[in-house]
């Protein structure tokens, strides 16, 4: 299946001249950076090698190398102009990060960090930069250590059994902790308590109370979840350290068995005298009874009948609900949501997107400032109830980057940022060759064909946004239910060689309009008066049709 989407036939010619000022899709200078699949592990104090490597392969010894943490400004280790750039990194990793070069000219490249500490667990990026193209990836490091043997001694009588404590400290991450006895049976409850140190290493402290005085020992033992060793400590638990049973137990249990006899024998006697008095009166209370059977048949069956009428009608409400919250194909879920008219909000734009005098389209095109910021721009009006949808349809070489949906009106999109649902975006994209739905962790997607035109179709009371692929009417995904605090903006995400045209609607009287604030442009943002404007327009039309039965 080939890359990236097609031109559609249904845009306009001012597009397509738009497209036309693009650069060139896969030049030389374009390539791809990799990472481990896999956590790597290191354990505390030894070295841990971060690799990253170029596809196709090509010599890094000319490149910027840059390997840092949650932000671009606080590296990690910067390789530049062939010398390693010690002065600008943080001051955690001076003198701990180094760079090792043996197969640099065939582009993999790999930082050894010395030393390891346990604040250096996490995700890292390793990026990759020429003078005219850049690419970057993640990569995370675990790190792992084993703490001291623990300690298990015996603190005293607790209600009717022995109390054991088990402690070690130095641990990292925080290890997990196990009770058994000689056999190897497991104690199933026991208090557990964990404390973390200024370095980050964790201490437990588990208490076990002994009931059983025949157990004779047992273990504690500490396990790193990560490297999956242990450590253990057994103590001996002698029978008299138990609380010893009273003498007098075993004679104040015959006598309450004697008196046990003497009143079953009483209550015999009594039973035969009322079972004749019962007898008489079961007679008399017989008549009455088959009396009141025909009534309480007739209630019974008014009952019955009521009950079902309820249940039916439950059940027609499921069915209703289920039916409403159904993943139908576009055309059918375009019938019951109102077309939303999205028109772009320039003053939200990055420095990097030039948006078309009738703010319908948007393109990436470089600056020259925030080469690494991720770029996007938001709808000028927000959503605040009812069920509404747009469509946008896409132009993408294979190594771009794009994102459509929602978000919260004051979301952070400065710099370099990622979207998820707890950050306040509802989104889904294209990115390094895949499609994705920036959920967390992000979730690949496998579509039956390339979307050039996406539908994002919001129920703002619901909580619900889907996507669907305009092209063929099929679902690309939905989120789970969510419950929106605020106005949603439609969201508009892309770096690289991109265009998102905003197709035409006729716009839904559902969904209350909410101006973008009026604030300064994003410090990232900001252009000269005049730049920014470039031709363009939506596509004319509606999508093809689409079979009716539900999705799978």
């Amino acid at each position: 299946m080939e890359h990236g989407c097609r031109p559609s036939l249904l845009c306009s010619l001012p597009s397509l001249l738009l497209l036309a000022q693009l650069p060139t899709w896969g030049s030389a200078d374009e390539f791809q950076v990799i990472g481990p699949s896999e956590p790597i592990v290191a354990e505390l104090g030894g070295d841990a090698i971060l690799p990253c490597s170029l596809v196709p392969a090509m010599n890094a010894e000319d490149m910027e190398l840059r390997w840092f943490r949650t932000k671009f400004s606080e590296p990690v280790f910067i390789y530049r102009n062939h010398q390693e750039q010690n002065r600008e990194l943080m001051p955690q990793y001076a003198g701990r990060t180094s760079l090792l070069r043996e197969l640099l000219t065939q582009g993999q490249a790999a930082v050894r960090i010395q030393n390891v500490q346990a604040s250096d667990n996490g995700m890292y990026v390793c990026f990759f930069k020429t003078r005219s193209y850049y690419e970057e990836a993640t990569l995370e490091l675990q790190v792992a250590g084993l703490g001291s043997a623990p300690q298990v001694h015996i603190e005293g009588l607790e209600q009717d059994g022995v109390r054991v404590v088990c402690k070690a400290s130095g641990w990292f991450p925080k290890p997990q902790v196990q009770w058994t006895d000689l056999s190897g049976k497991k104690f199933l409850e026991f208090s557990e308590a964990h404390a973390q140190d200024a370095a980050g290493l964790f201490s437990v402290e588990a208490a076990l109370v002994v009931r059983d005085s025949s157990a004779g020992s047992v273990s504690c033992s500490v396990l790193n979840p990560i490297l999956g060793q242990e450590k253990a400590m057994a103590v001996s638990i002698p029978e008299p350290f138990f609380p010893q049973a009273s003498p007098w137990k075993a004679a104040f249990a015959g006598i309450l068995t004697v008196l046990g006899l003497l009143l079953f024998g009483a209550g015999c006697f009594t039973m035969r005298e009322h079972s004749a008095k019962l007898q008489e009166r079961q007679k008399q209370e017989k008549l009455h009874w088959d009396k009141e059977e025909d009534q309480r048949a007739k209630e019974e069956a008014l009952k019955a009948r009521d009950e079902l009428q309820a249940e039916l009608g439950q059940r027609k409400a499921a069915y209703l609900a289920a039916w409403r919250k159904a993943q139908l194909y576009a055309d059918w879920r375009k019938e019951r949501f109102q077309a939303w008219t999205v028109t772009l909000h320039p003053g939200s734009a990055h420095v990097n997107l030039l948006i078309s005098p009738e703010k319908k389209s948007v393109t990436w095109m470089y600056s020259g400032l925030g080469w690494y910021h991720t770029c996007s721009v938001l709808g000028l009006e927000g959503i605040t109830s009812g069920r509404c949808y747009w469509d946008v349809e896409i132009r993408c070489g294979a190594f771009s980057k794009w994102a459509v949906g929602v978000c919260r009106e004051h979301v952070q999109r400065t710099g370099t940022y990622t979207e998820s649902p707890d950050k306040g975006f509802w989104v889904v994209g294209w990115y390094h060759g895949s499609y994705f739905a920036w959920t967390k962790p992000r979730k690949a997607l496998s579509l039956r064909q390339h979307p050039c035109r996406v539908g994002i179709f919001l129920d703002y009371s619901e909580g619900d946004v889907s996507f669907y692929n305009m092209t063929d009417g099929s679902h690309i995904f939905s989120f789970p239910k969510a419950s929106f605090p605020g106005a949603l903006f439609p969201y508009f995400m892309l770096r690289r060689n991109v265009s998102l045209n905003i197709c035409p609607t006729e716009r839904g009287s559902e969904g209350l309009p909410v101006p973008l604030s009026k604030s300064p442009s994003l410090e990232e943002a900001g252009r000269p008066p005049g730049e920014g404007l470039s031709s363009g327009s939506g596509v004319d039309g509606a999508p093809p049709g689409a079979e009716s039965p539900l999705l799978p």
